[in-house]
């Protein structure tokens, strides 16, 4: 990855870890103890954690991961396949084909909303111009969308 060239083989602290990444310090440390990032090695004076660049690279993609709606159980499934390598090409695919489904439906989901809350907006700018016809016309089109959620549910 390229975050790892760009370390070029200088530890972080967990503060850096925690910048460059977006994870908290509490996730990091949350990650590293249920085994997500394998041994992070500590300082011998301090006892602070420092982050190699293999668990840089391994930190930030987890990043992505998670930033893509995967959940825990699935980084840990990735890392998993990951150990396999190209025996598990077929699991990984169908890993990810999977995650992109979900994060799809949750852009529809996502979308649905936005329409809601712009149809709302026009429902009000129509009540503040006194256009009772744009009014009724918008509350047709929440009704419509409101319809909608309760088809998703």
């Amino acid at each position: 990855m390229a975050g790892a060239t760009r370390n070029q083989g200088r530890d972080l602290t967990i503060q850096e870890m925690a910048r460059r990444s977006g994870f908290s310090e509490p996730t990091l440390r949350y990650y590293e103890k249920i085994g997500l990032l394998g041994a992070v090695d500590r300082d011998e004076s301090s006892g602070h954690r420092r982050y190699t660049p293999a668990i840089v690279e391994r930190v930030e993609a987890l990043s992505c991961l998670r930033s893509a709606g995967m959940a825990v159980s699935g980084m840990r499934r990735y890392l998993e396949l990951l150990s396999r390598g190209d025996a598990a090409a077929a699991e990984q695919r169908d890993l990810f084909a999977s995650q992109a489904q979900k994060l799809a439906a949750d852009i529809e989901q996502l979308r649905l909303r936005l329409t809601y809350l712009r149809r709302k907006a026009d429902l009000w700018d129509a009540r503040v111009r006194g256009d009772l016809a744009a009014e009724q016309r918008a509350v047709e089109d929440v009704v419509r969308v409101m319809d909608r959620f309760m088809l998703k549910d």
